[in-house]
């Protein structure tokens, strides 16, 4: 009698557990874009491209019609994810070029390669990313995930607005994230040389990546180029590839069963296609946005007058004239 009477409680309680989980899951998923435009005859290009939902994301736009351009380190894993972009496409037109943003000269190789190769650039997905990497640094001297979340992004983006602005109207796209919400620019200690924390560090980079937005979004005004900022979720990529170098082992023991619950590439990729095919949104630029919807960002992330001051230390960081 007492296994009869318990076993109805026990059913209803994991039934319970499980569409709890379920329905968990689907908001974690977050909105799909639904946008049917058709990108024939444009060119894209999307630093980081060759996994995660860079990969998903030149899938998408591939499908389009858009010639798209996967800008990676690893030229042999590009290689392989470029054939299979081609394929799930259906699209031949997918090309491979060499990019480390850690490196300001190989920034500037791609660069001059796209504006010699390339008769016009109409979306640029600054998409590639390091998070939470101990205290390494790039070619140039400068802390790892502010050179290439940030500084790399920006000189690529500067030095290829020439061709941009040519094929206007087009899309700069910078994927930042939610982590910039408790991030803040340290001036005083830009490389954190004083002070290393690996969530202290893409905090910075990530807000970096929105001011950065704000800022060329206000110099590009009227000009039929539109920067668009946001936060693809939480997702199962690579990303998170260095968690395990700062993180104590319980902590990993406790994180890996809830990574099952996060976005897969494919879900997390949509925010970024929406910005960069949303009719709507054509109207709008130096926004931020999160699930496949403008949103607001972080005070800190509006600040105008840090904006511009990121804005000239990086120029000087990187030697921009």
């Amino acid at each position: 009698m007492e296994f009869v009477a318990a076993h109805p409680v026990g059913v209803t309680a994991a039934f319970v557990t499980g569409l709890s989980l379920f329905l968990f899951r689907r908001w974690m998923a977050g909105r799909v874009c639904k946008s049917g435009a058709r990108l024939d005859g444009k060119t894209v290009l999307i630093t980081g491209a060759n996994t995660g939902i860079g990969k998903e994301t030149a899938v998408d736009l591939a499908r389009r019609g858009a010639r798209v351009i996967l800008a990676c380190r690893d030229q042999r894993r590009a290689s392989q994810a470029a054939e299979e972009i081609r394929q799930r496409s259906g699209n031949g037109n997918v090309v491979v070029k060499q990019l480390d943003l850690g490196s300001l000269r190989s920034v500037r190789t791609l660069a001059a390669d796209v504006l010699a190769s390339e008769e016009r650039l109409d979306i640029l997905i600054n998409n590639a990313g390091v998070m939470a990497c101990p205290k390494w640094k790039t070619e140039d001297g400068f802390e790892m995930q502010f050179g290439v979340n940030h500084l790399g992004h920006f000189l690529l983006t500067n030095l290829l607005l020439e061709r941009l602005q040519k094929s206007a109207p087009c899309r700069i796209i910078n994927v930042s994230s939610l982590a910039h919400e408790t991030g803040r620019i340290h001036f005083d200690d830009i490389n954190l040389d004083k002070d290393y924390n690996p969530w202290k560090s893409y905090k910075q980079s990530k807000l970096a990546n929105v001011l950065f937005g704000r800022a060329l979004a206000a110099r590009l005004r009227g000009s039929g180029v539109t920067v668009y900022s946001l936060h693809p979720g939480a997702i199962r990529t690579e990303l998170g590839r260095h968690l395990g170098l700062t993180m104590p082992l319980i902590q990993r023991l406790l994180i890996y069963p809830i990574m099952l619950l996060l976005k897969t590439p494919w879900e997390g990729a949509q925010t970024t296609i929406y910005c960069a095919v949303d009719e709507g949104e054509a109207r709008n630029s130096g926004l931020y946005y999160s699930d496949c919807a403008p949103k607001q960002a972080a005070p800190q992330a509006c600040d105008d007058e840090a904006a511009e001051k990121l804005w000239a230390l990086s120029s000087s960081m990187v030697h921009l004239s």
